[in-house]
């Protein structure tokens, strides 16, 4: 039996008595002789591998490892090469890979990998390889591994051919698939050489290589920084679109079609379409693949048992990536890759492609949620559901039990399958939440509340309920401050898209706002809120989404203990008064004398995304007014009458829209009504002459009114 190999191998026995007992170098060194010779004849199993390290230990091997002197007749790297394999012998044992005085090892290991090869060097970077490879398999080993410039000593054994190349690569993979971030931090360039190798022969092979390599490739495909900003990595994506191009053109077995696939997955995942050359050859290949990836979701998720075949998950969530790039580029109007006919019967064809992902989400037992191809499908769903609201909009009803029923189990209870990588367009982080479902169904939810069946189900699912807690969560992500630039854009947008959906209920079912305790919770958290937001300027369109939705839902709940003058409602006010009050100003008017009314800098930038909810904003101020008694105090504490006055009277007429003037007669009209301060105010700045100038005949009436 191999267990017994020291016992049975009475050389081995006293060759590992002479290195226990030696009194010198030489000695040692012969029975050394001995024992490699047994280690590489593969003649020892793990219990006499730890005999032979407990009788040498890493003092000698260290010692030979340093050694520049070479005995007579041998070879130049003799004294190396024995310590090497003791090394790689002791690797064998993993709590001894692990050792301090292996991971210390890992520059001489590099350095001979990067050293010219010849024929005795052979056997040492076999035991090279071995030892990095069960360093990698230890707790601390990738880290090392990568701090230690062992990324950089493989990308160039592999580029260069060198002997055991193929090794090099395999150690690169298991690298990048622990630690790809740092390893593309620390070795970018390496790593493009190797890009730039495997994109060159996927491109030239014609055999079944080309398919090995797609399955290869997506691991040097970093999702930052971008290949497009670099020359080299545009190059490289060139030969990937050309030989992607080859591939897919061709007629394919499912064997072959799938690792395609993938790797347009990631590629897309990685660049979204840039890699894809505008003109007549490209759209043909982006249309092919949109085209290709929702014939293999139809064909998938469409059978009884869709994921039953090894690896099949893997497929279609890759096909969920092209179908995603595939609805941005049908709605892309700027230089768009794709001509109108390929957009109508791409949509006609991801129309499909999601009537089979509803079907195969209505199929969902209880048991499955947690797994990550569910999120990933929800998902891309999620995606669809934001643009396309014409199509499928009765299953979309039907499911939206189970949307809501999904969203609300991970959102509360979190998910194990969080660690699980999903493919997006951009970043994979998510915005807070494990596995973050509700943030990708938010635009389709705020599309569907504007109508009434959706909007019904929604409601009687406790959807108003998930949304509010949502947003609370949301909410102290913000003010967190989190330091992630990503996690802060999708959070703000999950806060915005959120607001639309709670004007859309404001607008449609005020009757839902007065009865439902989840929106007096709400009304308080928006009080508390924008007076928090407001004075940081980054943050001005989630402020213009608050002041409105909290303007809007004021009028609702009008009654309620919160808005009766308390400090946080004058503070709400106060702060939605100042957000209403500072969007105009008066500059030169250009080619002309005077003054004209004009956006104010801070709002210019924003005001495509915010103009239509500082109008309803204004109606909303306006309506409060007569329900507040408190709230003319407010404005006059603001001086915003008097700003006003002041613009109006200096900027010429014909520069205020007629829409700015209502809203403007709005606001002062109900204050002048309410508030014989106010209505003194706007007397004494003027006020009937510039109402008289800006066709503002209710006010003007009000105004002459005793």
């Amino acid at each position: 039996m191999a267990s017994d190999s020291g016992d049975r191998n009475p050389t081995l026995k006293r060759c590992l008595a002479v290195l226990r007992e030696a009194r010198n170098d030489s000695e040692q060194f012969a029975a050394l002789l001995l024992v490699t010779k047994a280690v590489r004849a593969g003649e020892v199993d793990a219990k006499t591998r730890r005999q032979i390290f407990d009788a040498i230990g890493f003092t000698f091997p260290n010692r030979l490892l340093t050694s520049r002197q070479t005995p007579v007749g041998c070879p130049e790297h003799t004294f190396q090469a024995l310590g090497l394999t003791l090394l790689a012998c002791f690797c064998t044992d993993p709590e001894l890979a692990g050792h301090s005085q292996i991971l210390n090892k890992i520059p001489t290991f590099n350095d001979i990998l990067v050293s010219p090869c010849n024929p005795d060097s052979m056997s040492m970077i076999d035991d090279v390889y071995q030892c990095l490879s069960a360093v990698m398999a230890t707790v601390r080993g990738s880290r090392e591994l990568v701090t230690k410039g062992t990324v950089s000593a493989l990308c160039q054994a592999y580029v260069n051919c060198s002997y055991g190349s193929d090794r090099a690569l395999t150690l690169l993979l298991g690298l990048l698939a622990i630690a790809e971030a740092k390893c593309w931090q620390r070795d970018a360039p390496h790593l493009l050489a190797v890009l730039s190798k495997l994109s060159d022969d996927f491109l030239k092979a014609e055999d079944m290589t080309k398919f090995e390599l797609c399955e290869v490739l997506p691991r040097f495909i970093p999702l930052s920084p971008p290949l497009t900003q670099d020359s080299q990595g545009s190059e490289c994506l060139h030969k990937l679109y050309k030989g992607l191009a080859n591939i897919l053109g061709s007629k394919l077995s499912q064997s072959q079609r799938d690792p395609a696939l993938k790797l347009a997955g990631c590629l897309v995942q990685a660049c979204g379409s840039e890699w894809i050359p505008a003109g007549s050859a490209g759209s043909k290949f982006l249309a092919l693949l949109v085209n290709l990836a929702c014939v293999e979701v139809r064909l998938t998720l469409e059978e009884p048992d869709p994921l039953e075949v090894e690896g099949k998950k893997e497929v279609v969530t890759a096909c969920y990536v092209l179908i995603e790039m595939g609805i941005q580029e049908c709605l892309r109007e700027e230089k768009p890759l794709l001509e109108e006919v390929q957009k109508m019967q791409l949509m006609k064809i991801m129309e499909e492609a999601f009537g089979a992902v509803i079907f195969y989400l209505r199929q969902v037992k209880q048991e499955e949620l947690q797994d990550p191809f569910i999120f990933a499908s929800v998902r891309i769903l999620g995606a669809w559901m934001a643009e396309e609201t014409s199509s499928l909009k009765q299953e979309i009803c039907e499911l939206l039990p189970f949307l809501v029923h999904y969203a609300k189990k991970l959102f509360k209870e979190g998910s194990p399958a969080a660690s699980l990588p999903q493919p997006e367009l951009v970043s994979t982080e998510g915005s807070g939440v494990p596995q973050d479902a509700l943030r990708f169904l938010l635009p389709g939810f705020c599309h569907l509340t504007a109508e009434d069946r959706p909007r019904d189900i929604l409601i009687s699912e406790g959807a108003p309920a998930l949304l509010s807690e949502y947003f609370l969560y949301q909410w102290e992500v913000l003010t967190s401050k989190p330091a992630s630039l990503t996690l802060l854009t999708n959070t703000e947008m999950s806060l915005q898209t959120a607001c639309g959906i709670f004007l859309n209920l404001v607008v449609t079912a005020p009757d839902l706002i007065r009865r439902d305790k989840t929106f007096s919770s709400l009304m308080d958290m928006l009080l508390k809120s924008l007076p928090l937001l407001l004075p940081q300027k980054d943050h001005l369109v989630l402020a213009a989404n608050i002041a409105t939705l909290g303007l809007m839902m004021a009028r609702i709940l009008a009654s309620s203990a919160a808005l009766q003058g308390t400090q946080s409602a004058k503070e709400f006010f106060g702060a939605a008064i100042c957000f209403l009050s500072q969007a105009h100003t008066a500059q030169a008017n250009p080619g002309r004398d005077g003054l004209a009314a004009a956006m104010s800098p801070a709002y210019a930038s924003a005001w495509a995304d915010i103009s239509e909810l500082w109008f309803l904003g204004m109606q909303a101020l306006a309506g409060c007014v007569p329900l507040f008694p408190w709230l003319p105090q407010a404005v006059l504490q603001a001086r915003w009458l008097e700003g006003l006055s002041e613009l109006l009277a200096r900027v010429a007429p014909a520069s205020v829209d007629f829409e700015l003037i209502a809203a403007f007669q709005g606001v002062l009209v109900e204050l002048a009504r309410a508030s014989k301060p106010c209505r003194d105010v706007i007397l004494s700045h003027h006020g009937k002459e510039w109402a008289n100038l800006y066709g503002m005949a209710a006010l003007e009436q009000c105004l002459s009114e005793q």
